[in-house]
């Protein structure tokens, strides 16, 4: 089993930064795709970035490109998201996920795809 704590989120302007961050408990996060999810009132979740576990593929949603970059540190368990230029339509709560794979460079954006689930930290842009 693996643990996701969020942290970080808070209330920004836009144009503002905030970088979350994701722990990681239980196992080691090295083989694990993670990915950063959110979810708005009254939408469905929603891919916003992954990184495969060598960190050596990432993929973002068009939507935050070039505003948000995913990061990890297999050494300290962890995960990031840096969010700058921030803008309202970022309003959510912030979900990390975890997925097991083999393969280094694999990444995925599908939440069915993912195993693992933190509980969430909410960020909202005012504007």
């Amino acid at each position: 089993q693996v643990q996701l704590v969020e942290s970080g989120g808070g209330l920004v302007q836009a144009g503002g930064s905030l970088r979350l961050s994701c722990a990681a408990s239980g196992r080691s996060l090295s083989y694990y795709t993670m990915g950063w999810f959110r979810q708005a009132p009254g939408k469905e979740r929603e891919f916003v970035a992954a990184i495969s576990w060598s960190g050596g593929r990432i993929r973002y949603a068009d939507s935050v490109k070039g505003r948000l970059t995913i990061s990890r540190d297999n050494a300290k368990n962890a995960v990031y998201l840096q969010m700058n230029s921030l803008k309202s339509e970022d309003t959510a709560v912030y979900y990390c996920a975890a997925k097991q794979t083999t393969v280094a460079t694999t990444v995925f954006t599908l939440t069915s795809q993912y195993d693992y689930w933190g509980q969430g930290t909410q960020v909202t842009v005012s504007s």
